[in-house]
């Protein structure tokens, strides 16, 4: 996987979690559905998922998505972990952390090439 590529991935996760952790701001404090979904923070989490996408679908040019999607999904779960503790206050306990070293391990197998 070359560097351009991994990098537009990576971005991607990041753009995902940004996106995951609007859609659940645009869902606290509890509104009617007109409010939920005409909000400023559900428009800008789905921009930033299309975000994702864009890069995601960028860099398939390139990679198989056997290892593309992989990489995204991990690295976009481990940023919304790290992301949901810090800004949302979520637990982050010891099975997350154990849970984070088998993605990035997996995705460093899957990035070692051919």
């Amino acid at each position: 996987m070359n560097s351009p590529s991994l990098i537009a991935i990576l971005v991607a996760g990041l753009s995902s979690c940004i996106g995951n952790l609007l859609l659940k701001w645009s869902r606290t404090p509890p509104a009617g559905p007109a409010e939920q979904y005409l909000s400023i923070a559900f428009v800008a989490g789905l921009v930033f998922y299309g975000i994702s996408v864009l890069l995601f679908a960028r860099a398939l040019v390139s990679v198989e998505v056997s290892v593309a999607y992989p990489v995204l999904a991990g690295s976009g779960f481990a940023a919304l972990s790290v992301a949901s503790h810090y800004i949302l206050g979520e637990p982050f306990h010891l099975y997350k952390w154990i849970g984070l070293g088998f993605i990035f391990a997996g995705i460093g197998v899957l990035t070692r090439g051919d």
